[in-house]
């Protein structure tokens, strides 16, 4: 075992660094040319891609927008851990996705929206819940994505170069928060959903060869279902009840577990019923999957690119799950690590070793140079997500908190409606800003004690996300909801989602074999410690569900003149929408852009302050802001400005579509269910 730990310099070699430079210029060079290509200097051609998105770069954007690298990390490590049952997350996937094409997405798309709180804001009325969910969006990602996967990927990259200093996993962090940002930065969603799609095919080939590799040295997937449930570690720790640890999970084949609390990870009432709320609300209510169709060219293409996805969505339990099982029968002593002291020796928890199964797949199953290229394709999964992430997360920020601070401002140049320069230079900069605050939750991750990156995923979302999953399905489907009833029942919601949240995270629980006494009260342990992060996902959405729903029956409704186009139902009614309130319309004020005269191009007066500074030397700031902001071209054109009218009928016009595709995205429809209820009867 000692030989296992003893420090052996880098675990890869130079043809492997070559080869993963080389992809980051390829990769690089597809952002910039799709950036030249885009309309990324107005606003719809940054944050939606002008609308003009095909179904292929949609859907391999939607998967890789999914596919981080806290799933190859997080699925892998959780298949070594307790076998295919986390492959449910996948599969349920599927059926949500329908859910996306169908039903949401023509909502979205005849209301106008850039993003999610934008649709409550016209659906509601007001301003407290829009600005309270973009702020709730961004702190989810900072806890289950951009955190999650900027840790996973310093975790392969510490173990690629056998280095396990915190030195070096900032380092790692850094390298990859740069190149992603770049990549945001400079190109726009267009951008984004490009190299994306580049990023899909080197993924799903890479790890199928990985996969390939990995079922020849266990002998086959009959071998690897017959010897996973044996593979130990020589040494285990045992319990305070003499229990030894590191067991395989009985149900290792098994998508749903029997309901068994503190021994099954995933439990069949959650499964269904808790993970079907997360899931509605990450696929169908998330600035980062929802923006991606909201960028396709009609609704047959939103359509065709959700059917996309979900084939896609079948590869990882292949691709990632069933590797990570064989990486516990090829390497016991390090993935079915079962000692805390030797775990915390190997890779620095002392909850266990599987987040490190796929890793060890690539650094010992591939021989040089192609271990590159899989750590290349890791760092594509990794790339896909961040960027897509950085990209909708400036874009909640721009368009629903600068925009609202805008209006309320009243200082100066700074004053008036903001131009599209100073949105595009808020959107970038805010991207620099998310950078640095990502960083912070990080060591939070790192010291949780829980060894299934997938897991501590899940539950942050099952804390926070099933009110925002009640109120939208509500706000889509019941019209009686109004901005009292949500707004309350995303306040008890929260409430209670926190309170778990705190708790979960106040207490470290001792990993088992541990010689630490459980510091959690007993209550908390009967209470919160038997209640499944899925099981109270279910809680929590039926409390926010029965709060909205009664708040909402005790005032008053909303006007039907005030709803169209705003629910499933009204999604191709034509007529006008009457505002909930008088929205603040901006004063006739200078924008504080200035004309090449140094003139004020809305009443001609020069402001005394500018031609003073005319011959100072620029600031930094302002240098910065012309790098992040370019100059709008002078040949666009005059703008054509639609009536109410014009735009309610092209709205509707626009969920138009051919009898045959629409035929035939349906037809792939069902067969996509139809495929994916076949496999969870098979290893149900």
């Amino acid at each position: 075992m000692s030989e296992l730990q003893e420090e052996q310099g880098a675990r890869i070699g130079w043809p492997d660094v070559l080869v993963i430079v080389a992809y980051f210029i390829f990769v690089l060079v597809v952002g910039l040319w799709s950036s030249r290509r885009s309309k990324n200097n107005s606003i719809s051609g940054y944050f939606l891609a002008s609308r003009e998105m095909h179904w292929i770069p949609v859907g391999a954007s939607l998967f890789a927008s999914n596919i981080g690298s806290g799933h190859f990390i997080g699925l892998a490590g959780s298949g070594a851990a307790s076998g295919i049952g986390v492959a449910g997350f996948e599969q349920s996937a599927i059926y949500i996705l329908m859910l996306l094409g169908w039903l949401f997405v023509p909502v979205y798309m005849s209301s106008g929206v850039y993003t999610m709180p934008e649709y409550l804001k016209q659906r509601f009325g007001g301003r407290r819940i829009r600005v309270y969910l973009s702020f709730l969006a961004l702190l989810l990602y900072i806890f289950t994505k951009i955190s999650a996967d900027l840790y996973a990927g310093a975790l392969f990259i510490q173990l690629a170069l056998n280095k396990n200093s915190s030195e070096w996993l900032y380092f790692s962090i850094l390298i990859l928060l740069a190149i992603a940002a770049v990549f945001c930065i400079a190109g726009g969603l267009s951008a984004v959903v490009w190299t994306d799609f580049v990023q899909t095919i080197l993924m799903v080939v890479g790890a199928f060869v990985l996969m390939v590799r990995s079922f020849t040295a266990v002998g086959g997937l009959s071998k690897l279902v017959e010897d996973y449930p044996f593979s130990r570690a020589s040494l285990r720790a045992t319990d305070s009840q003499n229990k030894t640890c590191g067991e395989p999970s009985p149900y290792y084949l098994s998508l749903l577990h029997p309901i068994h609390p503190g021994l099954s990870d995933y439990p069949w009432t959650g499964m269904i019923f808790g993970l079907t709320i997360n899931s509605i609300w990450y696929w169908c209510t998330d600035q980062v999957i929802v923006q991606r169709t909201l960028a396709s060219k009609n609704m047959t293409h939103a359509k065709a690119g959700c059917i996309l996805a979900s084939y896609l969505k079948f590869l990882p339990l292949w691709l990632l799950v069933f590797p990570g099982m064989a990486a516990r029968i090829l390497y016991p002593e390090r993935v079915a690590c079962a000692d805390p002291e030797e775990c915390i020796k190997i890779c620095g928890s002392p909850g266990g070793c599987t987040n490190i199964a796929y890793v060890e797949l690539v650094l010992n199953l591939l021989p040089t140079g192609m271990a590159g290229l899989m750590l290349a394709v890791m760092m594509a999964a990794l790339m896909s997500s961040l960027t897509s992430i950085f990209n909708s997360a400036s874009t909640i920020f721009t368009m629903d908190v600068w925009m609202l601070f805008r209006r309320k401002i009243k200082w100066g140049n700074f004053s008036g409606k903001p131009s599209d320069a100073e949105l595009l230079f808020v959107g970038r900069a805010f991207v620099l800003a998310l950078v640095g605050v990502s960083v912070i939750w990080i060591p939070v991750i790192q010291n949780t004690g829980n060894s299934q990156l997938f897991h501590y995923i899940q539950a942050i979302s099952s804390f926070l996300a099933p009110p925002i999953c009640a109120v939208y399905l509500l706000a889509m489907f019941w019209p009686r909801t109004n901005e009292p009833g949500a707004f309350w029942g995303l306040m008890i919601g929260l409430i209670i989602g926190m309170l778990r949240f705190i708790i979960e995270f106040s207490y470290t629980i001792p990993p088992c074999g541990s010689s630490d006494p459980d510091p959690r009260p007993e209550l908390v342990k009967l209470t919160v410690g038997n209640v499944h992060y899925l099981h109270f996902s279910c809680i929590l959405w039926i409390i926010t569900g029965l709060v909205t729903v009664a708040v909402s029956l005790l005032t008053e409704p909303i006007p039907t003149e005030c709803l169209y186009r705003l629910t499933f139902w009204t999604r191709y009614d034509p007529r006008v929408r009457q505002p909930l309130e008088e929205e603040e319309e901006y004063e006739d004020e200078p924008t504080g852009e200035q004309t090449e005269n140094g003139v004020n191009g809305n009443n001609g007066a020069p402001h005394q302050m500018e031609v003073e500074s005319k011959n100072e030397k620029e600031s930094k700031f302002k240098r910065l802001r012309k790098f992040l902001s370019p100059k709008l071209p002078d040949d666009a054109g005059p703008e054509v400005v639609l009536t109410e009218k014009q735009k309610a009928e092209d709205a509707v016009a626009f969920l138009t579509e051919p009898p045959f595709w629409r035929n035939f995205v349906n037809y792939n429809a069902i067969l996509c269910l139809a495929l994916t209820t076949f496999v969870w009867g098979f290893f149900a």
